[in-house]
């Protein structure tokens, strides 16, 4: 009797709960997908994407339109020094020699583009307003001079329209025609180009000058 107890299978014991066990043991692991995430809040490279470990290079792609509008983005294209400065300003004197494109090509830059036509404009509101005191000095001494700061407003649509717009137009040809060209490079080719127009101003109020008083 006690036996056939013990051959009773323990699964039809009451509350016992059977086992279920398969032949091939598997385990089941949910694999959660890449999710497409963004790093808040972006930082000045714009929002980032959050990528797979695995992908090549384990590099994230990031959205740069923002740096148009960094000033950071722009150093680079003022990090030159008083010497390139003065080489560049003496080719644009001699273009045809060729050194002045050879030595803008190494590293082209903003500087002469910005500081150049300021100070060309400032010099032809300056001049204009001296070529009318002296006029006026000339012909009738009983009137009163007085400034004119609508040359400061002709001189600086004239100068930076010149310098800024024409470049970009001759940029957008050739890009149309197939030409591979920088525009950072035509802006440099350009400001440098305008230093000459500064000599000419001065030399010439200075000519004037001397007729009037003489």
């Amino acid at each position: 009797m006690e036996e056939s107890y013990a051959n009773i299978p323990s699964s039809h014991f009451v509350g016992s709960v059977p086992a279920v066990v398969g032949e091939d043991k598997k385990t089941t692991n949910q694999e959660v997908p890449g999710a497409n995430l963004q790093i808040f809040p972006p930082n000045s490279q714009g929002y980032q994407t959050l990528s797979n470990p695995t992908d090549e290079g384990g590099q994230q792609p990031t959205n740069n339109w923002k740096g148009l509008f960094s000033i950071s983005s722009y150093t680079q294209y003022f990090n030159v020094d008083t010497d390139i400065v003065l080489n560049r300003l003496i080719s644009s004197l001699y273009p045809t020699n060729g050194d002045f494109v050879s030595n803008i090509d190494a590293n082209p830059d903003l500087y002469g583009l910005v500081w150049i036509s300021t100070t060309l404009v400032f010099v032809i509101a300056s001049l204009g307003n001296c070529a009318t005191y002296l006029m006026n000095k000339r012909s009738d001494q009983s009137t009163s001079w007085v400034f004119d700061v609508n040359y400061v407003h002709v001189a600086a649509g004239s100068i930076y329209g010149y310098a800024l717009i024409v470049p970009l137009g001759y940029y957008f040809l050739l890009q149309y025609l197939g030409s591979r060209v920088s525009l950072i490079r035509f802006w440099c080719l350009w400001g440098y180009s305008l230093f000459i127009f500064i000599l000419t101003s001065v030399s010439i109020s200075l000519y004037l000058s001397h007729l009037v008083l003489h």
